[in-house]
C-alpha cells in the first residue's frame, strides 16, 4: 500500500480512495462520466516531464474527451497562450465550495459535475479540498492525476516517479482518443 505524501489526517471516516495505476482503466472511468470537470492548478505550470509542462498533459486530456477546464491560480493566462479558453476561472477554495452544492449548475450552467479531475493542485490544499468533497459532496466522484497518492480522492494515482507518471498520463490521453 502506498503512503500518502501528506501523512496527516489520512483516514477520517470510513471511505478510502481507490488507487489506480493503469492509464487505460483511468481513461475508462473518465469516459463513463457524464459531466466531468478538469481543475488545473498552479503546479501544472511549474512541473514538467522530459521538458513538457504538466499543463500540456492536462490540456490533451481535456481535448481528448471535450472536458471543461476550470483554471485556478494563474493557469488561465497559460491556457489562453495555448489557444484554449477555460470554461471557468476560480480560486481552488471557491470551486470546491461550489462543488459541494448538489444544486450548483456547473461551470457551463448545464448541471453539476459527476467526476472532478484534479491536476497540478498544491498537495496540502488538494488533501484538504478532497477531504471536504469526500465528506460533503456525496453526489460526485473525484480523481487526481497528480504523482502523489491522495486517499480522500475517489480515484488516485499512487506515489510515482516522473517516468512512470509520464507513462500513465500518455496512456490516459491515448485511451481517451
Amino acid at each position: 500500500m502506498s503512503i500518502p505524501y501528506h501523512y496527516v489526517n489520512v483516514m477520517t471516516g470510513t471511505k478510502y480512495g481507490r488507487v489506480v495505476e493503469d492509464g487505460k482503466e483511468i481513461a475508462e472511468i473518465i469516459k463513463k462520466a457524464c459531466k466531468p470537470l478538469l481543475i488545473l492548478g498552479e503546479r501544472s505550470l511549474s512541473l514538467s516531464l522530459d521538458g513538457k509542462a504538466v499543463i500540456d498533459y492536462g490540456v490533451e486530456v481535456a481535448k481528448a474527451k471535450n472536458i471543461p477546464i476550470c483554471a485556478t491560480a494563474h493557469t488561465k493566462k497559460k491556457l489562453l497562450e495555448l489557444g484554449l479558453t477555460p470554461e471557468s476561472s476560480y480560486d481552488i477554495a471557491e470551486i470546491i465550495n461550489h462543488l459541494k452544492d448538489p444544486n450548483w449548475k456547473g461551470v457551463k450552467g448545464e448541471g453539476n459535475h459527476d467526476l472532478v479531475i484534479f491536476l497540478g493542485i498544491r498537495s496540502d490544499i488538494a488533501t484538504q479540498g478532497l477531504s471536504t468533497l469526500k465528506h460533503f459532496a456525496k453526489h460526485l466522484k473525484t480523481m487526481t492525476l497528480c504523482k502523489y497518492l491522495y486517499p480522500h480522492a475517489t480515484y488516485s494515482l499512487p506515489n510515482l516517479k516522473d517516468s512512470k507518471w509520464k507513462e500513465i498520463l500518455e496512456s490516459i490521453i491515448e485511451n481517451l482518443k
